[in-house]
């Protein structure tokens, strides 16, 4: 059997999600120093490439406070937005986005058309040093906090310092050649300036995206459809639409199911929304469309004692399983199949793990000596098994809601 994934418990989970926000806190606040650092050095020293490394390393601050404002908006509810406000964000990264394209443009005018400034190497060069070594510290930090508190998000901004350090050590290398009678600093600031418009049309093009409605990565797509088709009641995904909002989801499934109740299939629809936006926090809203096919086999299940088939009294201490694929037109047996409880043994949790593995063979049927509402009992009856007991198979059975219905 293949080993199942440890989740973090839901108290894990909140702390580390805690810590995260704290350090993208503190990421703001160590790049908008940086910001400050720079800008005021350049404008001091005279070199226009520390001072456009200012503007690179504002344009983080910038889409951050984007970001904040438009996570403020879109927590806000009206009834004329009935999907959200969640663009309102997408709004300011475009805004955003904007204004830095025109800093960049800027910096590169007055580096390639304006007057040639001798920087003061001696007051910006131990600044840039400085920086640099800020810069590729809390990178290299945040790339290990990111991984060790399963966050992508603080990766990928610990990646980005790394990426502004880069323009930083351009900038160490034009002050430098000043020593060797270069006066390459304007040069160095037209460099620079090719990673503010690469920020800005980065921001840009990811704005103009979502406001597109384009679709969730497919990675992500993939991983809500195996989560979906692995529901016991499920057959398959007929189709699936998704669009993005303020880097967030909105997903649209239409599923085949088993049952042909509308109550059973609304439950199935109804659960398995709620599990999507659980397990997947950028999903803010997900909706399921139940449709009904034939299925190609009828799965039952049977408890047993042994290998001749003397059925088993207590479900979950069950030794053996056996399963039976029919045909569901003419109800003969197609295939039969002895399983051993890997299960029987364990003393805590019993019901819930049979249950769960049961549910991964999506039976239509179970046979029980008695209905004991169990564990393993309620997971059968939530996912829309038909529950059959011997007491009750030869004049009425249990459906999955409970509810008796007369037998053939």
């Amino acid at each position: 059997m293949k080993k199942q994934a440890d989740f973090p418990s839901r108290d894990q989970a909140a702390s580390e999600l805690r810590r995260a926000r704290t350090r993208a806190a503190l990421s703001i606040a160590v790049n908008l120093f940086l910001a400050m650092v720079k800008g005021y050095y350049g404008i001091i020293s005279g070199s226009q490439a520390l001072l456009s490394d200012a503007v690179h390393s504002a344009t983080d601050v910038v889409g951050s406070f984007a970001a904040l404002i438009g996570i403020w908006v879109a927590g806000k509810k009206h009834p004329s937005f009935p999907y959200g406000l969640y663009k309102a964000e997408t709004l300011a990264t475009l805004i955003s986005s904007t204004a830095i394209l025109l800093a960049g443009y800027e910096i590169a005018r007055r580096a390639l058309l304006g007057p040639v400034v001798q920087p003061d190497v001696n007051v910006a060069l131990p600044v840039t040093l400085f920086c640099f070594t800020v810069s590729l510290s809390f990178g290299l930090l945040q790339i290990r906090a990111g991984r060790k508190l399963n966050s992508p998000a603080l990766v990928a901004d610990g990646k980005d310092y790394l990426a502004d350090s880069l323009s930083t050590a351009i900038v160490i290398c034009g002050l430098a050649a000043n020593y060797a009678g270069l006066n390459v600093d304007r040069w160095a600031a037209a460099v620079v300036a090719v990673f503010v418009f690469r920020s800005g049309g980065a921001l840009l093009i990811e704005a103009l995206k979502e406001l597109l409605d384009a679709s969730m990565d497919r990675e992500t797509e993939r991983q809500i459809i195996n989560l979906v088709e692995s529901d016991p009641a499920v057959i398959r995904v007929k189709k699936t639409l998704s669009r993005t909002a303020g880097g967030r989801f909105i997903v649209d499934m239409d599923i085949v199911l088993k049952t042909k109740s509308n109550v059973a299939a609304d439950k199935v629809a109804d659960r398995l929304e709620n599990e999507i936006v659980s397990k997947f926090p950028r999903v803010v809203m997900a909706r399921l469309r139940p449709h009904f096919e034939e299925s190609g086999q009828y799965v039952k299940i049977t408890p047993v004692q042994g290998p001749e088939g003397q059925p088993a009294q207590h479900f979950a201490k069950a030794p053996w399983f056996l399963i039976e694929r029919l045909d569901p037109d003419t109800m003969m047996v197609k295939e039969r199949q002895l399983i051993e409880n890997p299960y029987q043994d364990v003393e805590r949790k019993r019901g819930y793990l049979v249950g769960k593995w049961l549910l991964s063979f999506k039976p239509d049927q179970v046979i029980m000596a008695k209905t004991h509402g169990g564990t393993a009992e309620a997971l059968l009856r939530e996912a829309g098994v038909q529950i059959i007991t011997p007491q009750s198979s030869g004049n009425k059975s249990e459906n999955s809601d409970g509810d008796e219905v007369a037998g053939s």
